[in-house]
């Protein structure tokens, strides 16, 4: 596979757990990583805040040729480490093979709930 269809690094750097909300969709956010490679990707997440030391060593699979959603709010998703809900934060994901990642937030502090997804940038 070439650098053309994914890189091994990507940053997030807006992210902020929302809290679930009383609606039957869970406030949640997330971390898609496509690994279009045959064999399994080995993935990294580090987690800087504004106020406390960067959390590293968070590591997990995605299967070769396979899609995998790291929820923020599911510590089993990312070693055991809870993510501290409305508390702003960055990520960055380090692959040992080139995949494409992407990140998603749903909101439903607000009865109008906001949806959106956006790229990382790929370093």
């Amino acid at each position: 596979m070439n650098d053309s269809q994914g890189k091994k690094q990507w940053v997030f750097p807006d992210c902020e757990l929302p809290p679930p909300g009383e609606h039957p969709l869970e406030g949640h956010e997330s971390i898609i990583v496509l690994n279009m490679n045959e064999g399994q990707a080995t993935v990294r997440f580090t987690l800087y805040f504004s106020d406390r030391e960067p959390v590293e060593g968070i590591s997990a699979e995605v299967e070769g040729r396979r899609v995998r959603c790291f929820r923020m709010d599911r510590p089993e998703d990312l070693g055991g480490y809870a993510v501290p809900k409305e508390t702003q934060y960055a990520v960055k994901l380090i692959s040992d093979v080139p995949v494409v990642a992407q990140y998603g937030r749903l909101d439903t502090r607000q009865t109008n709930m906001a949806f959106y997804t956006t790229m990382g940038l790929s370093v």
